[in-house]
């Protein structure tokens, strides 16, 4: 008798865990579920504009992690190797550069769709002399980022991110601007992901 009432304990306290271990797991599922839903929730556009294809590197890291969608501004007269040479005075950024009327740089396109549904964008671009490449500008002015949480980045071989954030907060004129991060020409993903969990987005 004893024996039995034994065996009647033992099966009833295995099954009692077995039932709060499945609660464990359900309660477990749900709060990722949540998570998952609050992040999903808020839909991500990553903008980028690329010279050389560091900055797309970067870009596209982003959007892998943040699963963003991806927007890439173009100009209309693509800038060659020459046209970048920067160390060229008649080369067309030094020429840019040099006159600030040349800037305005006309892009294939400046509309997003359904760009009202985003409300997080990330603003991407190489440095040009301190500040960001200027087509990224025509894009910027192009926008309504109202409502919008807008983080910049920018690669560069040796520049920082000086006031290039700034500037272009100024120049958009709306959207909560956040500090941006530079990165070094040819980051890693692991890198680019470290920054990403420390937005706490």
């Amino acid at each position: 008798m004893k024996k039995i009432l034994a065996i009647l304990l033992s099966i009833t306290c295995i099954l009692t865990l077995a039932a709060c271990s499945s609660n464990s797991k359900e309660e477990e599922t749900t709060e990722t579920e949540t998570t998952s839903q609050t992040i999903t929730n808020k839909k991500t556009l990553v903008v980028y504009y690329s010279a050389t294809g560091n900055t797309k590197e970067v870009a596209n890291y982003i959007a892998s992690t943040t699963q963003g969608d991806l927007f890439e501004i173009v100009p209309k007269q693509p800038y060659s190797d020459d046209d970048l040479d920067w160390t060229n005075e008649d080369s067309r950024v030094s020429k840019e550069h040099e006159n600030e009327n040349e800037r305005k740089v006309e892009l294939e396109k400046t509309t997003v769709e359904n760009w009202n549904d985003y409300d997080i964008v990330f603003i991407g671009y190489p440095i040009w002399w301190g500040i960001a490449a200027w087509p990224v500008d025509s894009f910027v002015q192009a926008n309504d980022f109202t409502g919008k949480k807008v983080i910049p980045f920018a690669t560069s071989a040796s520049s920082g991110l000086g006031e290039s954030g700034e500037l272009l907060a100024k120049l958009a004129g709306t959207g909560d601007w956040q500090e941006g991060q530079r990165f070094s020409s040819g980051a890693d993903e692991d890198s680019v992901k470290e920054w990403l969990s420390n937005l706490g987005l």
